[in-house]
């Protein structure tokens, strides 16, 4: 060991040892020394040598803290503990030490840590992910002089005092960029995708043995696959075709890949695209390569679906991407009674073909299961409409899973999309009735599978975006996340929480993963833009939001955050063309007046503020207060804030991230405000 005062030890229970090697691997990659023991040696005078050493020399202690450690009353990571708590003594006040990380919901008021590491702030890791702006604080802490040098730089968006100020590198965006050429999943994806199956397979969990002379693991040397290597283990289930006779069952066959797609994604180290990814290229006449090179995968499952009274007939093949060649193909003939077997046996087949193990973690996909097969087929119903993405596809999907619910009463997946269905209709303000049933139905979907990360995904967000209940939120995703790390779903919603408390680098971390899971989720692109923006990456922003206008060009919060990232680099006009083109009026009209009192144009912009009060000034008093802020005029923007407040408008969780408000920050009463908010100053 070179330099052990720029090293880190990190110090964990057996039982979690994968998501240790997950922290390992990411500050590893990031060129971080770690000393990661594996081998667990028992004890005496070899490992009393060579762990005190580390301990006494290392610079920075990372306790891994779980449920795992709560509950075990020995262990060694217990001594390693006390070793780094009396170090931690001989030190200044100032020098951080401890760095305590907790990868599931464990609280940090847990009476089984030191006292010390109650001390000092906890980061969350959910199940291992390790975010960029984790690693950065590490190496920060490891290099303070370079962290001096950075004091100087740029503030965030929260602290930046004129969002209208020049930025670091103006960015354009030049016409209908969303209309060019698609581009590629990014190499990043790939590399990062890569590494991850190759430290997977380098740092699998290990027992400790009582070999003295294996404390520490030394970085690998092993060559790195190429930037834009397709990992083999990866596959794209594409919509499977309906061809019954009645084209209204098309929702039995979006179901059916939909489950496919869930039983594959819980194989490890298996890459599977997430369902917004695969059903991008529904109804289009892509071919295989093209698709396959798109999504970045080596093999693709496609086929269709027969539905002709209680009788199925299914029919599925495994693809080879780059040569076409077909490595398996089946047909199943059966009762409807049977679908889940059929499921069951077309996910082992591929699987098989691919020469990979399932392991027990697939069973969680069975949650969304039911023994009564109508209440299933109302479920995928319920699915479909929900996937419309629109009020009236909401209202349809209630019909649907109540209905399933009706035929099972314990059907927690059917809760679940319930409970989402009814909080996106919910009005806080005008009917608080039905906020309280969807807290409800989250709250019966979590009790009836509480295994199953949708469940706690679910009441977090009707959590945070109906209730303003952001630490009872976090406390859902944190779990929601150990039990399934690799959502999109979950993560983009926990994207959303993670912005709302101002947690930028957080919230890009686990957005940005969404869209590796989910490469063609115009939802997360579009996120990632936003949370983008408010950290002035503008660059950034501009290939996030261009990606996401690429895969969804109506999308209202894309174009509108594309437009903002104009304005933003004087580009009022550009911007106006853009507002123009959104669709959702009272998005438009706002913005609209934004460009418009740019430019110079007061009469145009008042013209669309009279008429976006005069429709929407119930359901819209946040957008009104935007444009009265990004107008200089401070009185009639807290005016309106207030009320929207009082409205309970649901767009509070982008305050922190939103730049039209840059004028306010500030004023007392933005503060003032944060605080009757519950979210941090």
């Amino acid at each position: 060991m070179t330099e052990p005062s720029k090293a880190v030890f990190l110090s964990y229970a057996s039982q979690d040892a994968n998501a240790a090697a997950q922290i390992c691997a990411a500050l590893r990659a990031a060129g971080i020394e770690v000393w990661f023991d594996q081998s667990a040696l028992k004890g005496g005078d070899a490992w009393d040598s060579a762990i005190r050493k580390q301990i006494k020399a290392c610079a920075l202690f990372i306790p891994v803290i779980s449920r795992n450690t709560h509950a075990r009353d020995e262990g060694y990571f217990r001594l390693e503990w006390k070793l780094a708590v009396d170090r931690s003594h001989l030190m200044t006040a100032g020098k951080t030490f401890l760095l305590p990380v907790v990868i599931d919901d464990t609280r940090d008021s847990d009476e089984q840590v030191p006292d010390k590491f109650r001390e000092v702030h906890w980061t969350h890791l959910p199940g291992g992910m390790t975010p960029p702006a984790f690693i950065e604080r590490v190496s920060g802490l490891l290099a303070p002089e370079e962290r001096a040098a950075l004091a100087g730089g740029p503030p965030t968006a929260a602290r930046s005092p004129e969002i209208g100020g020049p930025a670091r590198a103006p960015v354009r965006i030049a016409g209908p960029f969303w209309r060019s050429r698609p581009l590629l999943v990014p190499a990043i994806a790939a590399i990062a995708i890569a590494i991850g199956y190759f430290m997977i397979e380098r740092f699998m969990p290990a027992r400790h043995s009582a070999e003295a002379g294996r404390a520490t693991i030394a970085a690998s040397t092993e060559p790195a696959p190429p930037p834009n290597a397709i990992p083999q283990k990866s596959i794209a289930v594409l919509p499977f075709v309906n061809m019954s006779p009645d084209k209204d069952q098309e929702y039995f066959s979006d179901g059916l890949t939909e489950e496919l797609l869930d039983l594959l994604a819980q194989v490890p180290d298996l890459r599977v695209p997430a369902r917004t990814s695969s059903f991008y290229f529904k109804g289009k006449s892509d071919d295989i390569a093209a698709i396959a090179q798109r999504l970045r995968v080596a093999h693709v499952l496609e086929g269709s679906v027969r539905r002709s009274g209680n009788t199925i007939r299914v029919t599925a093949q495994l693809i080879r991407a780059d040569s076409g060649y077909h490595l398996w193909s089946t047909t199943y003939e059966r009762n409807i009674n049977d679908i889940f077997k059929v499921q069951d046996e077309i996910a082992t087949a591929v699987v098989e073909a691919l020469k990979t193990q399932l392991l027990p973690a697939q069973q969680a996909a069975h949650a969304h299961r039911t023994a009564n097969t109508e209440a299933y087929s109302e479920y995928l119903l319920g699915r479909q409409f929900y996937n419309q993405r629109s009020d009236d596809g909401f209202r349809h999907a209630l019909t649907a899973y109540r209905k399933a619910i009706t035929l099972d009463p314990d059907y927690a997946a059917a809760y679940a999309g319930l409970a989402m269905s009814e909080a996106l209709l919910a009005d806080p303000a005008g009917d608080a009735a039905s906020v309280q049933q969807a807290a409800a139905d989250a709250e019966t979907a979590v009790t009836r599978a509480p295994d199953l990360a949708d469940s706690f995904a679910t009441r977090g967000f009707v959590r945070y975006y109906l209730s303003w209940d952001w630490s009872g939120a976090q406390a859902d995703f944190i779990k929601a996340l150990a039990l399934d790390p690799s959502d999109s779903t979950v993560l983009v919603r926990y994207g959303g929480l993670l912005s709302a408390l101002g947690h930028f680098p957080e919230a890009i971390a686990a957005t940005k993963k969404a869209t590796e899971l989910d490469p063609l989720s115009a939802l997360a692109w579009g996120r990632l833009g936003r949370y983008y923006i408010a950290t002035r990456q503008l660059a950034a922003a501009h290939d996030a939001l261009r990606r996401a206008l690429e895969i969804l060009p109506g999308s209202a919060g894309a174009l509108s955050s594309a437009g903002t990232l104009q304005l933003l680099g004087g580009k009022a006009a550009e911007a106006l063309e853009m507002f123009r083109q959104i669709p959702t009026e009272s998005i438009r009209l706002a913005n609209v007046a934004l460009a418009e009192h740019t430019l110079g144009h007061r009469e145009k912009s008042q013209q669309a503020l009279d008429e976006l009060i005069k429709n929407h000034s119930q359901d819209s008093a946040y957008a009104i207060a935007e444009v009265y802020a990004w107008r200089g005029d401070k009185e009639s923007a807290f005016t309106w804030l207030e009320r929207a407040y009082t409205l309970h408008d649901i767009d509070f969780f982008n305050l922190k991230s939103e730049p039209k408000f840059s004028s306010l920050w500030g004023d007392p009463r933005y503060r003032a405000l944060l605080r009757k908010l519950n979210l941090p100053e």
